[in-house]
């Protein structure tokens, strides 16, 4: 490790600690967020615990003495004020769309010296997504709600909607926008997925078709609502490919192996 490259690195969310691991540099890491272990069990082992990037404190960050703290979405404004507060060197991500996620690996990669490896993670990544599309090619497509958050109801982020047209659906609505309850039961869609930010793989998926009145949606009616784990699919990181295997598989049972993570109408949570 040079005079230059970090060795003592925050990561202030999950999407930046797997990451990190799959670049071979967790042990860089000296501090992480609860939510770190979800994606990253390892992670958990001999860190300090800190807020995330939408909760950061101060001083949480000052008593790990890190030489860089790592942020990505979401933020809120009163938590990057806590970072920049520290007067520590600050990296915030912000990807939207696939390619901001493999932008993001290739500058993590070259800021801890590990650009080879970034690179090869970045076309790992991809191959997969292809690999995924070219047997998805030629199935009908359809329409899928995903939800990113219940109350207000949310759509999932640009690259899930990117996941879903590679897994062949039709993604409803604009990514990353709120809807309404009575814009999805008119819009009748034929598969609905929730992953709620920090809920895991616990949607409960009955009320949400009961409360919400769409139990008369061809989703509902042909037991096409799913939970997708939380970490698969809101964490713009290596993991997403095990996202999209369970897109692959809620879209096109047919033709998709069931992947992990995934978890359809009726069917109990399972106790951690």
């Amino acid at each position: 490790m040079s005079n230059h490259t970090p060795g003592r690195i925050i990561s202030l969310q999950p999407s930046i600690t797997v990451t990190l691991a799959r670049l071979g540099a967790l042990d860089r890491v000296v501090a992480c967020t609860k939510y770190c272990a979800d994606v990253c069990p390892e992670a958990a082992a001999g860190r300090l615990i800190v807020q995330d990037s939408w909760t950061a404190q101060a001083e949480q960050i000052l008593e790990a003495k890190p030489d860089l703290v790592i942020a990505s979405v979401p933020y809120q404004l009163e938590a990057v004020a806590e970072i920049l507060k520290t007067g520590l060197p600050f990296l915030g991500l912000a990807p939207k769309l696939l390619d901001d996620v493999y932008k993001d690996i290739a500058m993590l990669a070259g800021i801890i010296g590990e650009t080879e490896r970034g690179e090869r993670l970045i076309e790992e990544m991809k191959a997969g997504i292809e690999a995924v599309r070219t047997k998805a090619a030629g199935l009908a497509q359809p329409l899928v709600y995903c939800e990113e958050w219940g109350k207000p109801l949310i759509h999932s982020q640009p690259w899930v909607a990117e996941m879903v047209e590679a897994a062949g659906g039709t993604f409803l609505g604009a990514p990353g926008e709120h809807a309404t309850e009575d814009e999805i039961r008119e819009a009748d869609p034929e598969v609905v997925i929730a992953a709620w930010c920090g809920a895991g793989d616990r949607v409960p998926l009955d009320k949400v078709v009961t409360g919400r009145g769409w139990q008369n949606t061809r989703a509902a009616k042909n037991r096409r609502v799913y939970c997708i784990a939380d970490e698969l699919l809101n964490t713009p990181a290596p993991t997403l490919l095990g996202g999209l295997e369970a897109l692959a598989w809620a879209i096109h049972p047919e033709t998709f192996a069931r992947a992990r993570g995934i978890r359809q109408i009726g069917e109990p949570v399972k106790e951690s």
